[in-house]
């Protein structure tokens, strides 16, 4: 029996994301809800979607390039939580846990970030300051990495969608 209420994902399934199973996990879903959703809650200079963030950061983690896609996954079902507040919601940040960890299982990889993903974040995310973020002088611990060597293009949700679905059939090899 599962606990807590579930939420009907874009492909029609039903999803608990306070008890979630790598089974009910679906790589449309995972794409499709990171594709609609813009990072720092909208806050940037044009919408930037989560989906376009995972695929950045999957091209700067060396062998961890799947998990580097799927390392917002746990987004999907739960949505991307502002940093400043979620250090301060440990439920949501074990229920995130759970989820990502679910996430993980559901496609054959570790329960836990590689560090060379969790680098290549900070590093997209230094990038992502630069260039989409308005220059306020206030420094972001980020700054001292170095940034990536790409643009961020701002991709439409479908665009994004369809781009993160490629990654992942070249990350995998299988179709989506």
């Amino acid at each position: 029996m599962k606990l807590a209420g579930w939420i009907q994902t874009y492909t029609g399934k039903k999803f608990w994301p306070l008890d979630p199973r790598p089974e009910d996990v679906d790589i449309e879903d995972i794409a499709h809800a990171l594709a609609m959703q813009c990072r720092f809650g909208g806050h940037c200079l044009r919408f930037y979607s989560n989906a376009e963030h995972s695929i950045l950061v999957s091209r700067f983690c060396g062998d961890d390039a799947l998990a580097g896609l799927l390392h917002d996954g746990s987004e999907a079902y739960l949505l991307d939580m502002l940093s400043p507040i979620k250090q301060f919601m440990p439920d949501y940040k074990a229920a995130e846990k759970r989820c990502q960890s679910a996430v993980y299982r559901a496609f054959g990889l570790p329960e836990t970030t590689p560090e060379s993903v969790k680098l290549a974040d900070r590093r997209v995310l230094r990038t992502e300051r630069m260039q989409v973020m308005r220059d306020t002088g206030d420094p972001w611990v980020v700054d001292s990495e170095q940034p990536i060597d790409a643009e961020i293009v701002g991709w439409a949700p479908l665009r994004a969608r369809g781009l993160f679905l490629q990654r992942f059939a070249e990350l995998t090899q299988v179709a989506a």
